[in-house]
């Protein structure tokens, strides 16, 4: 295989990524605490001996997820939970600690605040959270203390990577870490409101039409090389 072919073929498949990317995103634009995902593209070039051509192709394996704010939405839940600005609630899942934005919580019946999949919320001290059943009006300081009649019950971790550490996605709006976690001074965290999703609707259809129309343009090169070739040993098998 030539080298344009193989160049052509692997950007034929990191275009395939982006676009799945991008239809990703669009399925949860309503999603709360979404984070918008792209791909990242490299090119990979590999010597074949002093008097071969390199070869060269590209990859899209590598993702990047926008830490844009989304919009807090108010909903007046008692534990709806929105983070304005820098910082993530802690969540302990049988696969150890992870992160997310989406404060959608509810207690369950022994008290314990749960996320809207199950998943214990951490205090500061990556404790869980309890709020006890007859407690009655939960309020929300902005630091994250949750209180009744004034007495504080715990204070909601909210914690931030350390520069330089890789978050992985699972499910949409949970992450793993891989590096440090630290407190985030001075939080600002609101009752009563979720944050929305913040992928760009507009942004995504424009991503997708040219995502759409740089492949077209690909697999029309594929064709017409697929076709100089063939012609090549046409010619070949002539002579």
């Amino acid at each position: 295989m030539s080298n344009t072919i193989y160049t052509s073929l692997t950007r034929q498949s990191g275009l395939m990524k982006e676009m799945q990317a991008i239809a990703h995103n669009m399925s949860n634009m309503a999603t709360t605490g979404f984070r918008a995902e792209g791909v990242i593209f490299a090119e990979h070039v590999k010597s074949m001996g002093p008097r071969n051509p390199s070869i060269s192709f590209a990859t899209a394996d590598g993702h990047m997820t926008s830490q844009t704010q989304g919009t807090l939405t108010q909903t007046g839940g008692q534990f709806d939970f929105a983070i304005e600005g820098d910082g993530f609630f802690q969540v302990e899942t049988p696969e150890g600690l992870r992160i997310t934005r989406a404060g959608a919580f509810f207690p369950s019946p022994e008290g314990e605040l749960l996320t809207a999949d199950g998943y214990p919320v951490l205090d500061a001290g990556g404790a869980p959270v309890f709020v006890p059943a007859d407690a009655g009006q939960i309020a929300l300081a902005a630091d994250g203390t949750l209180s009744v009649n004034g007495n504080p019950l715990a204070q909601l971790g909210v914690v931030m990577p350390a520069e330089g550490a890789e978050l992985t996605r699972e499910n949409g709006v949970r992450f793993a870490v891989n590096g440090d976690l630290f407190p985030v001074e001075n939080p600002a965290v609101f009752q009563g409101f979720l944050e929305s999703s913040n992928v760009d609707p507009v942004t995504e259809i424009a991503r997708m039409i040219q995502v759409q129309r740089a492949y077209e343009m690909g697999q029309g090169f594929l064709e017409k090389e697929d076709e100089r070739m063939r012609g090549i040993m046409s010619l070949i098998s002539r002579s």
